[in-house]
Formats: structure tokens, C-alpha cells, sequence
């Protein structure tokens, strides 16, 4: 991953742009972006409710990292101050294990100034974020493709990319992160975009692999 910041996707039509670019530059792309079709946008806001969300999330099924986000967001418990104050018994009750509790309080003390983040390279935004227990690699690199919006940024341990990856290549193995590093080191300046891609051709193959 570059160490600047590079291109930021706002729009659809940013996507949609350096995907051409991308399947022009490796025709493999081209074949994936027939199957797939459009690219999604996928961003979203910034700020410490992101990443709090993300903590959320590690380790449990969809349906119920969404489950527990929304008591959060009822019982109000998404912003640092908020967290600071809950007692554990009110964060236990919204569904955080208490590891997870220790990791959205650690987010909290942490104080990061996410409005700063949006103009520092990818890997100091990396840096800054992964000081805190509980955020990981992934996490950042995630953070960093949607909520920063940033087009040369992949998530190198992220298992359906790897996976994706494999199938769309025909490679004999699934790739893991430092391999699947070097791999996608090749696809710069449009990581995110290929990593977009790549979801949205596991998830296909899956489809197709259920039908048949």
C-alpha cells in the first residue's frame, strides 16, 4: 500500500472510472467486472462511530454485529463520551463482550482527532488507529477504503478477498496476507477498486456454486 494519500473516491462515477482503468491495465479484472457488473460505491461517513462499529462487528455473525449496533444507537452508546460514561453493565447490555468493551473504551481514551486523519498518508492513518487495542490491519484498511474514501488501499488479510482472489485467477492455493500483498501491489493506484471487484466476484462464484 502507498504511503500517500492518492486518488479519494466520492461517487459512483469515480468507481466506475478506475475499474475501466483497472480491467484496461489487467484484462482479468474485465472478465470479473462481466460477471459482476457496476462496481458498488460503498462509502461512508468518517469518525469514531466507524471504527466503533467495526469493533462491533469482529468476530460475530452479520445479523448480529447489526443486532447490537442498533442497541448501541438506541441506548445512544456510539460516541466517546458516551462510552466513557456507561457503566460496563450498560455496555454488556447492548450486546459488547467484555473484551469489547475494554476495546471501545480504549478507542475512547485514545482522543484520535478523526477530522486530522482525512488529510495524513494511508500508512500513518494506519498507524494511528492501530495503537489502539482492539483495531487491527483490516479494521484500518477498511477504514481507510470507505470512510476515507482512499482508491490504492487493500485489506491483504481479508479472506474473501483472498478467496476471490484464488478463484479469479486460477491460483493453486488461497493466497495468504503477505503473498496476497504482493499480489495486489501489482493493481496500484487502484487497490480499492480491484478489492471491490473481488468481493463482488467471490460473492457471484458463491452464488453460482449454490445454484449448481
Amino acid at each position: 500500500m502507498g504511503d500517500g494519500i492518492g486518488v479519494i473516491i466520492e461517487t459512483d462515477r469515480d468507481v466506475a472510472r478506475l475499474a475501466a482503468e483497472l480491467a484496461a491495465a489487467h484484462p482479468r479484472f474485465a472478465f470479473a467486472l462481466e460477471q459482476t457488473g457496476p462496481l458498488p460505491l460503498r462509502r461512508r461517513k468518517d469518525g469514531f462511530d466507524q471504527v466503533l462499529s467495526a469493533i462491533v462487528s469482529q468476530q460475530v455473525r452479520v445479523a448480529a454485529a447489526r443486532a447490537i449496533w442498533a442497541r448501541m444507537q438506541e441506548a445512544k452508546l456510539t460516541g466517546p463520551r458516551k462510552i466513557m460514561w456507561a457503566s460496563e453493565e450498560e455496555l454488556r447490555l447492548a450486546g459488547l463482550s467484555r473484551q469489547k468493551v475494554k476495546y471501545a473504551r480504549a478507542l475512547a481514551e485514545a482522543r484520535i482527532d478523526f477530522k486530522a486523519l482525512r488529510t495524513l498518508p494511508n500508512a500513518e492513518v494506519i498507524n494511528i488507529l492501530t495503537e489502539v487495542s482492539g483495531v487491527g490491519r483490516w479494521t484500518a484498511q477498511i477504514y481507510l477504503m470507505f470512510s476515507l474514501g482512499r482508491a490504492d488501499v487493500f485489506a491483504d488479510n481479508d479472506l474473501a478477498l483472498q478467496e476471490g482472489a484464488r478463484m479469479l485467477f486460477d491460483l493453486p492455493h488461497r493466497p495468504k496476507e503477505r503473498e496476497m500483498r504482493d499480489i495486489a501491489a501489482q493493481w496500484s493506484p487502484w487497490r480499492a477498486v480491484a478489492a471491490r471487484a473481488l468481493w463482488a466476484y467471490y460473492h457471484v462464484e458463491k452464488q453460482r456454486e449454490g445454484i449448481s
